[in-house]
């Protein structure tokens, strides 16, 4: 927005803290290579822009604001002389590269004094040399000591995933290998049972029924439905006894095993009436190997078919061969994140999911919201400490899409509500967090997706709400990683957005809509 030129008197810009150290030679150049203007209400910028000015207030009113989905939140609204807004830290990289963090409108007719971003950059280089160096030293150590502790924090957390991942592995893995190892000696003793009755006085009609049934053995195998401890029990009481009827030593040592293949006394009434009263009992043992066999190659099937869920749902979480951005389905994803935490979660919290299966699949980074789904799964599990109920839901919010986290832990102190966003805070016990895993959520949910991270909490009751935008905005301001592309930064999680020292605020997500 173009406003109306007004002249630049240096007796004014003296009174301003901003400048009110500066000699009148300093003053004297900020009125050549800047300029003051009147503008009516409206938009001095908005986010995304090239950042090319630096404004300072002289009359009126700066109203600051950072889009979260397809809305602008305002963060700071400041009427006092000397509040300062955009292109602030020009100094700390090329201006020319630099783009707005955020919006800044004035709701009224105001007057602002307003310095190119380059002016600023040399005149602060110039006359604060010292100060420069410091302050951005500063601006560049925090911005390094963020990305290494964020670096530490997803290796912790990729560590204990794959502690996690291995247990899970090692379960079914080992499960298969002792099946494999039972069905070998279980084939052995088949082979034996049919090589005795290959040898025996039997006729081939009497091998092809003997045949025939172990077919719908098996078939009766695949089929079979578990019963309840009650039922079982009774069903093998009641199988035992029928084989002792028939002379069929150590009956009750049999009946388990037809049992769990869904046997019962009509299957072997059915069997004594197909085979000869003397080959009975092997027809039965030969039987029984085929049930065990049957029993082992199903257990086998199920724990390679875990093995392969789990790696599955691995490659989902990581993202490995997927796209940095794409049109994702959100259940995969917590689906993934919930399989890969399964172990972490643990057998005394109940998981429940409530899905909108309905949803269409939204534009994101998934590996990213994978990391944002598993930290605040990892901080519910962590204040339910072992006993509780998770519930994963997913609905539609208006234009965005609405997943929730609820736990039923504790809750989040008022007093600390306002600062669990806050770089490097946290509750947990020291060597157990390092306070980023909301501030990291935060940045990917906010700044990458345009979105709204929101909690609310009471005691035995607490939710965190991600809002993501059902289509893409049109930013054009965002790297790959995320990160912001010049140094007018918007204000990070629960970091002072500068409007002037005298009017800092601090933004907390919580008041995000």
């Amino acid at each position: 927005m173009t406003g109306v030129p007004m002249p630049c008197e240096v007796e004014e810009l003296s009174t301003l803290f901003l400048f009110e150290k500066l000699t009148d030679e300093q003053l004297a150049r900020l009125c050549a290579e800047g300029r003051v203007e009147r503008f009516e209400p409206g938009y001095l910028y908005r986010e995304g822009e090239p950042a090319t000015c630096f404004y300072v207030l002289l009359e009126g009113t700066l109203v600051l604001s950072r889009r979260v989905g397809a809305d602008d939140l305002e963060v700071t609204r400041s009427s006092d002389r000397g509040a300062y807004a955009g292109a602030f830290q020009a100094y700390a990289t090329d201006p020319t590269r630099a783009h707005y963090q955020g919006s800044c409108r004035v709701p009224e007719q105001s007057r602002l004094f307003i310095l190119p971003a380059e002016t600023f950059a040399a005149v602060m280089r110039d006359w604060f040399p010292m100060a420069v160096h410091l302050l951005e030293g500063l601006f560049f150590g925090n911005q390094s000591t963020q990305q290494v502790v964020g670096q530490r924090e997803r290796l912790l957390a990729l560590g204990s995933l794959s502690a996690g991942l291995t247990h899970e592995l090692n379960n079914p893995a080992a499960a298969a290998v002792r099946a494999t190892s039972a069905l070998r000696e279980r084939v052995a003793g088949m082979r034996h049972k049919l090589k005795a009755i290959a040898s025996g006085p039997y006729k081939r009609e009497t091998l092809a029924t003997l045949v025939e049934i172990q077919e719908r053995t098996a078939e009766q195998v695949s089929k079979a439905t578990p019963l309840s401890p009650i039922e079982a029990s009774d069903r093998e009481d009641a199988l035992a006894d029928w084989l002792d009827d028939h002379g069929i030593a150590e009956g009750w040592n049999i009946a388990p095993t037809f049992v769990q293949a869904g046997l019962d006394v009509d299957w072997l009434e059915n069997v004594a009436a197909a085979v000869d009263e003397q080959i009975l009992e092997g027809a039965i043992r030969w039987l029984n190997y085929t049930v065990e066999t049957e029993l082992l190659m199903a257990e086998i099937e199920d724990s390679t078919t875990r093995i392969s869920q789990l790696v599955d749902a691995a490659k989902q979480y990581s993202q490995l061969d997927r796209a940095p951005s794409q049109d994702a389905d959100v259940h995969e994803l917590l689906d993934s994140t919930l399989t890969m935490l399964g172990r972490k979660i643990g057998s005394g919290i109940r998981v429940e999911k409530d899905y909108d299966r309905s949803l269409p699949r939204v534009p994101a980074y998934p590996g990213e919201l994978n990391q944002v789904w598993t930290n605040l799964i990892d901080n519910a599990v962590a204040a339910m400490d072992g006993e509780g109920t998770l519930t994963v839901r997913t609905t539609h919010d208006r234009d965005q899409l609405l997943v929730e986290f609820h736990d039923t832990g504790p809750g989040i102190d008022p007093e600390i509500r306002e600062r669990i966003y806050d770089p490097f805070f946290t509750t947990k016990p020291v060597g157990e967090g390092t306070g980023l895993g909301l501030a990291i959520s935060w940045r990917i949910v906010v700044n990458k997706h345009h979105g709204s991270l929101h909690v609310v909490s009471a005691p035995g009751d607490t939710t965190f709400q991600v809002r993501l935008p059902l289509t893409a905005p049109d930013t054009g301001t965002e790297t790959e990683s995320g990160s912001e592309t010049g140094p007018e930064t918007g204000p990070a999680p629960g970091a002072e957005t500068e409007t002037g020292p005298e009017t800092g605020t601090r933004e907390t997500p919580e008041e995000s809509p």
